[in-house]
């Protein structure tokens, strides 16, 4: 399927593209976006940012590393290869090397050590494999064609199983100094001395749930609690307006370091966000899409970081 994000004006135009977007990579960049359970192979045109998803399957992770990679290898091999592939994918990774290193994260474990980068190279006959963090990729789609569209200093979060941030200068994600967390990942800092994502993810807002309602439910996820919250629910609205309000406070003194301007949220649970805006201190939205922002920042990553070849 084929589509087209609508016209939003800035400062490269229409939805333009500076000319480092520009060239030989207008026909398109083939982009893998890698999640725990799927994967997504899609081509974006940097021209206008137009993106065809070509396929997305279910990827089993807790299979062998050979039977991973066979399974994104048979998703990028749907996709017209050239030279190189972009690669959009949660951490723990080595993305300069394309080294994984996940353990312990319930996903992915059979990966410690590969070096994905090499094996997708060979495997795919490509002279590069350009990889970047997914909540980096959707932070730089947003500034490409979203809601962060130019802006100098800009973060976007995505929050979902976990916390996930891009601190961008110009575009491009900061991970190192004082003015953003530990790496650049907001997941790193504690709030009242827990961490954070025992505060605001999906397993946080459904402990807290269900703690206040003294009662468990198997079939139910924060899209069902923010539905109960817009039904007029008294403790669904409590519980997003809390977790949402410890982000926020754990967001305010990392932006005013950096000197972030605007923030945009995206991940599964950022659809609660009509509900929560208010928790906002600062300039805030929520995204229209986060897999297609992911896909055109994985896309605009590649092409700045290798000129277009």
């Amino acid at each position: 399927m084929s589509t087209s994000l609508p016209d939003i004006p800035g400062r490269f135009g229409v939805l333009g593209s500076p000319s480092w977007m520009m060239g030989r990579m207008s026909a398109g960049v083939p982009v893998l976006e890698i999640g725990g359970s799927h994967v997504t192979a899609a081509v974006v045109s940097p021209a206008g940012w137009d993106i065809e998803v070509v396929e997305r399957a279910k990827v089993d992770s807790q299979r062998s590393a050979d039977e991973i990679v066979a399974q994104l290898v048979a998703a990028a091999k749907q996709l017209p290869l050239a030279s190189g592939l972009a690669v959009a994918l949660p951490g723990p990774f080595d993305f300069a090397t394309g080294i994984a290193w996940y353990r312990g994260v319930e996903k992915f474990d059979s990966l410690y050590g590969h070096d994905l980068g090499k094996s997708l190279r060979e495997l795919l006959e490509l002279d590069r494999v350009v990889f970047l963090n997914d909540a980096e990729a959707f932070s730089v789609g947003e500034w490409t064609a979203g809601e962060l569209l130019g802006l100098d200093r800009c973060v976007g979060v995505t929050i979902g199983t976990g916390i996930g941030t891009g601190f961008l200068d110009d575009g491009r994600a900061v991970r190192t100094g004082d003015t953003v967390p530990p790496g650049g990942e907001l997941y790193k800092v504690s709030h009242d001395g827990r961490p954070l994502e025992d505060w605001i993810s999906a397993r946080a807002i459904l402990r807290l749930y269900f703690d206040r309602v003294g009662a468990e439910e198997s079939a139910i996820g924060v899209k069902e609690i923010a539905e109960r919250a817009r039904g007029g629910e008294a403790v669904a609205l409590e519980v997003l307006l809390d977790a949402f309000g410890v982000l926020s406070r754990a967001l305010v003194p990392w932006l005013s370091r950096f000197g972030a301007t605007r923030v945009v949220l995206g991940g599964s649970i950022s659809g609660a966000f009509d509900i929560v805006s208010s928790v906002f201190p600062f300039d805030v939205a929520a995204t229209r899409d986060t897999e297609h922002s992911a896909l055109i920042g994985a896309a605009a990553h590649y092409v700045r970081s290798t000129g277009g070849n």
